[in-house]
């Protein structure tokens, strides 16, 4: 027992029984939260399926965030369950785990999935049971037409991605394109608002490829290529980015390639050796700590047991950097939240909406990728990104992008729902 408690005082505070059970296991502050309900997240993860390294990390960062408020104490003096539901990388299946997690297992707050169809699906049936949704899938639409006030996302997505980068793009690499991207919600987002952005600033798009999920066979679509292609835009997913990049190599192509890091999160770069040489590409935060180092990245890094290369401690496994974060940080949101409002229950849910709707969240310990503004009216994160080049096999930074011009007008006021 801790000095300065004394053993009358203890039972007095924790009751006799409950105090005599778990003194001798536990520090004081987690055991008097273990006497109060607990505030219960749930994960709706992808850890099968085609993104099942995003949801690995995920899963493994947000266990990190959540043992670490348990042990300090918990949020607003209470234990925080988290329970966990497989989506297998899919829509229906992501959609029934989310109502298990709510209905079964009583989850107050519900963090995931990345699957941006598993979002989109999801966004009704959270806005129908009452519960805070944040979502970590990337299409536009979950944050436009296919959101509600109940759903938060809080890491950025394809058109703000653009906004970040387009332009410059635009003027550094080509002004005309090829898109290559996977077929589904989060590939159609990058195609369509590619070709806009590219319209919009004097470009040209050639052709727009739609690759399915799981493709082995490229070269169909990689000859549908124009041959006057000065430039490939692309978004694809971990085994089908190798199989892309590898194949395009095997046609002969030896344009220029730009696209965001969703590409090769999670992608040993040595894999693909001069494939991706010299390719652009948006990070969302750094994977080397070199080329961002914080006291409050290094600290990530060591809860979630990953090295300053970007590699899992003792393993193999390449981190999903520009992604993992967000969990990390949606856990502790709901911290801030609950704790500033006075939250008890999804009765409070409307203040805790409220109090969320416009909210700049400082770097620190809970926020390490950096300041994090949630946009009021569509309840959009915005936060800075790094423009990276491959050189010799690694990402190298070039410069950073502020949060500021990563923003866009807002497409839809959720305000005007009630709650």
């Amino acid at each position: 027992m801790r000095e300065g408690i004394s053993r009358r005082r203890f039972i007095k505070m924790v009751g006799t029984g409950a105090a005599l059970t778990a003194a001798g296991a536990l520090d004081f502050p987690y055991v008097w939260a273990q006497s109060k309900e607990p505030i219960v997240i749930g994960h709706q993860a992808d850890l099968t399926g085609f993104l099942a390294t995003y949801g690995y990390f995920y899963d493994k960062v947000a266990k990190a965030a959540v043992d670490k408020i348990n042990k300090e104490g918990g949020i607003a003096g209470r234990p925080v369950k988290y329970a966990v539901e497989d989506t297998a990388s899919d829509p229906p299946t992501g959609v029934r785990k989310l109502t298990k997690l709510i209905e079964a297992e009583g989850a107050d707050f519900i963090i995931g999935s990345v699957h941006s169809g598993v979002c989109i699906s999801s966004a009704p049936r959270v806005k129908e049971l009452k519960t805070v949704y944040f979502p970590f899938g990337m299409a536009t639409e979950i944050t436009a037409e296919k959101g509600n006030r109940y759903l938060f996302r809080i890491i950025c997505h394809v058109r703000e991605q653009i906004q970040a980068a387009g332009k410059w793009a635009m003027e550094n690499v080509s002004k005309e394109w090829t898109t290559c991207t996977t077929d589904y919600a989060w590939g159609w987002s990058h195609r369509d608002w590619w070709k806009r952005m590219v319209e919009e600033n004097g470009g040209k798009v050639l052709a727009q490829l739609n690759m399915p999920v799981g493709t082995k066979d490229f070269m169909p679509y990689l000859a549908k290529i124009p041959p006057d292609t000065k430039a490939i835009y692309y978004a694809t997913l971990g085994a089908d980015t190798i199989g892309f990049i590898r194949q395009l190599r095997e046609i002969g192509y030896k344009g220029k390639k730009f696209g965001v890091i969703c590409n090769h999160d999670g992608v040993d770069l040595g894999t693909l050796g001069d494939a991706v040489e010299g390719d652009w590409t948006l990070e969302y935060l750094p994977r080397y700590l070199s080329e961002y180092d914080t006291p409050y990245h290094r600290k990530l890094r060591e809860y979630a047991g990953i090295d300053a290369n970007g590699k899992e401690v003792g393993g193999t496994r390449v981190v999903t950097g520009s992604h993992y974060w967000s969990s990390y940080e949606a856990v502790y949101l709901i911290k801030e939240a609950v704790e500033n409002t006075g939250w008890k229950s999804k009765k409070d849910n409307p203040a805790l909406i409220e109090w969320i709707e416009g909210r700049t969240f400082k770097e620190g310990p809970g926020f390490p990728q950096g300041d994090l503004l949630v946009r009021a009216e569509d309840h959009q994160g915005f936060h800075q990104h790094w423009m990276s080049r491959i050189e010799g096999g690694k990402y190298k930074t070039k410069f950073r992008i502020a949060k500021e011009r990563t923003m866009y007008p807002a497409p839809v006021d959720y305000r005007k729902e009630a709650v």
